[in-house]
Order: C-alpha cells, then structure tokens, then sequence
C-alpha cells in the first residue's frame, strides 16, 4: 500500500512527519510523493498564522476530493490544525477519516489500520511524555537532521496558541536523545539542529536545571557529526554556561535564533514576553563580545494590536542599533482564544504590511552589507547540491540554517556530493548569498 504524507509547518512538524514515516515503514507501507499513486493519504497541519492554517485547509480540501472519489482509501489529518479544530474538521469535511493529535503521533499505524478496517477512531493525547525517537524517515536530504529536544511551551505569549495546541513544556530525556542522534549520525547525518518551541530551558522539567549546555557538550562527542545548530534561544535563558560550551565545543556552530518579536518596551509588555529591549540588547552585545563571529538571527512582528506608529520606530531603531544578520517579520495573525485577540485597537491589515515592509526594507540594507563583510573570509561550508549544467555547487556556511538563510555558491571542477565539507574563500557577495571559490584552487 503506497501513502503520500504532506508535512506542512515547522521544522518541529516536519520531526512528527519523519517519526510517522518510520512508524508506517516499519510495517510495511512503501510511500509516494505523487498523489495519483496514493492508496491512503496523511495531511500533517499547521495553524500557528492564519497563513498557515489556510495552506493546511486548502490541502486537506484537496486530499477529500481523492477520497469522496474513491481514488484513496483512507484520508487522516494530523497536526495542530487538527489537535486545535478537530470537531470543526470532522463536521465540515466528513471525507476526513480519522484525527490524530500532536501528542499521539506515535498511533499512526494504529489509526491508519483502524480506517482501513472500516472502524476509525481519533487518536488525542494530552501532555504526554515525550521521548526519543529512533525510527525516523529522514526527508531533509540525508546530511542534515532535526533533533527535537522538547515539546510544548510554558511562556503562554498574548499572541500564541502553541501551549494550548502542543501542551506545557516536556523534555526528551537526554539519553534518549544521545540514542537517536547517535542513530542518525551513523546513517550519515553531519549536521544536526536542535528545536523545541524554546531550547533554551531544555531539562528545567526533568532534571531541575537547565541541561541544555550538557546535552550540547555529549552530542559533540559524537564522532561523526560534523556540526550541531541551535534554534529558537530566549534571550532571558541563555546562560554564561551556553556561551561557555558555544566557545568550547568546534562542532557548534557560532549560530544561534533569538527570537525577540519587538523592539518596543511596551509592545513586548503587552506581548506577554520576559525581557525588554535592553535586556535583549545586553544579551546581544554579550554574545557578539565573547563569540566575535556569532551569527544572531530573529524574528519580529510587525503591527502587533494596539502598536502605534511611535511604537513601530522604536522597533526600527532597535533593528538599525542590532544589525541582526538575519531577521524576519510576521504580520501579526490574530488568533482565537489568546489574550492579543481580544486586545483593542487591531492593525488594519495594510498597515501591518506597510510596517512588515518597513523592517524588512531596513533589515536587507544591513544583510547585503554583512554579505559584502564577508568576501576575503575563509569559511568551512556544507554542500547542498549541484547547480544544473555548471561547474558550481550550492552549500550553506555556518550562518545559513536550511531552509531560512541564504546560500554560498562555490565554483568549482571538482566534484562534489551533498554533505560534503569544503573549505572555501567568499570571493563575491549577491543580495543575500555568497560566492566563493575552493581553496586549494586558488
């Protein structure tokens, strides 16, 4: 039997995607990307911006067409969309066989088994353990890998719905993490990222501490790993610890996400979140002063309820001040049931994107300069893949995470496969990417 999976979101949806797929591989399903070869189709969700929910109801729309038709035997979604509107799915689109939630992705053969035997059931969890997860289908090329450290979130922000969709804080134990990286390394994964919906407060739940700084130190004795990236950092848990281990260990790299969403005090107040603009630009400077070559990247939102103009300059000023290397803004998306969505004074939705453009505007002045900083530099750099019919290869440097940053395109007669390590000097700089040469071609 043949399943297409479409995995829709994060990053942190994409692991629950890779963890089905090898749950489903285990007894016995072959899978398909081409939908007219489907037998059974699973949509993996998201809602965390209306954006996303849109894609996510657009394909589920899609996939009930095949099984009101008859051309699949099974329809099952999954993910947030599904864990936050299960009732409002089934109700709508009765052509949804079987619901599983974010915490019981695990059940997957057990439900897809269950619809094909004419006996659906939906499969919902809540708060439960998390663990490591050995049996992956890695879909990310085969180089690089995700390692979810963590799931759900404790920080209840007036504008999200992620602790009501994924539940509080749970930690992976470290063991079992050091297992399931141990396995990926060994089937040829060189790079791994580490997500959670916040890395930083990695252990608090189980072990009493912040762990993240040990579980960082035993990865880097992996040996097979090349390198080890750290996503979505909270400015108010890094520790002198993290930026010790950062300093110490070659293996990871000088990289880290922050995401700060404002640069205005009374925004970030009215956001729900723990720092103000001084803490974060504190915490900037400290990072930039005991890792001189760290990359910071962020995320911003633009037109958050209430935010007026004098609010949305001062968040221009803080991105003029950081000079984060890479950065990106939301429009704000109101959703139900969070305390932002019933705040007075909503942001016409033109104005959101004129402020959206604005940063954005402001934050690719400070990129193309910090490409430009680069050329002369020597880097150590991933590759990606070839570029068709060129002698050139596209890779990523230590301040490109797949997916959200920019691209290093080396010439070269060499050949090279994906996963492969070179050194290379930046010789050249295009908007946001870069462009290098092989060192020893020099």
């Amino acid at each position: 039997m043949n399943i297409l999976l479409v995995s829709l979101g994060c990053d942190k949806n994409l692991v629950d995607s890779e963890v089905m797929l090898g749950a489903l591989s285990e007894k016995g399903y072959q899978f398909t990307d081409d939908e007219s070869r489907a037998d059974a189709v699973i949509v993996n969700t998201c809602c965390f911006i209306n954006d996303a929910k849109e894609e996510s109801i657009n394909t589920i729309l899609e996939m009930a067409e095949l099984r009101k038709s008859g051309q699949i035997k099974a329809l099952i979604v999954a993910g947030c969309l599904a864990q936050r509107y299960r009732e409002e799915i089934q109700k709508e689109i009765p052509e949804v066989d079987t619901i599983i939630g974010t915490m019981a992705v695990l059940s997957v053969t057990e439900a897809l088994e269950k619809t094909l035997e004419g006996k659906p059931e939906n499969h919902m969890e809540e708060n439960a353990p998390v663990k490591g997860l050995k049996k992956r289908v890695v879909t990310t090329g085969g180089h690089y890998a995700y390692l979810k450290i963590a799931e759900g979130c404790d920080k209840h922000c007036t504008y999200c719905i992620i602790p009501k969709i994924r539940g509080s804080y749970r930690s992976v134990p470290m063991e079992e993490l050091l297992e399931e990286a141990k396995e990926l390394a060994e089937r040829g994964v060189r790079e791994l990222i580490l997500v959670a919906q916040e890395t930083t407060l990695y252990g608090m739940d189980l072990y009493g501490r912040k762990c993240l700084p040990e579980l960082l130190t035993r990865l880097c004795r992996i040996k097979e790993l090349e390198w080890i990236r750290i996503l979505y950092c909270y400015p108010e848990e890094i520790t002198e610890e993290l930026i010790s281990v950062m300093k110490r260990e070659e293996k990871i790299c000088h990289y880290l996400d922050i995401p700060v969403q404002s640069g205005s005090d009374t925004v970030l107040k009215r956001m729900g979140r723990k720092t103000d603009s001084g803490q974060i630009k504190n915490m900037v400077r400290r990072l930039r002063e005991e890792i001189p070559d760290i990359c910071l990247r962020t995320t911003l939102i633009a037109g958050f309820p209430g935010e007026t103009e004098a609010e949305h300059e001062q968040t221009l000023d803080f991105v003029d001040e950081m000079e984060f290397d890479r950065l990106g803004v939301f429009t704000y998306s109101e959703e139900e049931d969070t305390p932002a969505a019933k705040m007075p004074n909503q942001i016409p939705e033109e104005e959101k994107e004129r402020r959206r453009d604005e940063i954005m505007e402001l934050q690719q002045e400070i990129a193309f300069e910090n490409a430009e900083a680069m050329v002369g530099r020597r880097v150590k750099a991933m590759i990606e893949g070839k570029v068709a019919d060129e002698n050139a290869y596209v890779a990523r440097t230590y301040k490109d995470a797949p997916g959200v940053d920019g691209f290093l395109f080396i010439n070269t007669q060499r050949e090279l496969m994906s996963g492969d390590f070179a050194d290379v000097k930046i010789t050249g700089s295009n908007e946001y990417d870069l462009i290098g040469e092989m060192e020893e071609e020099r």
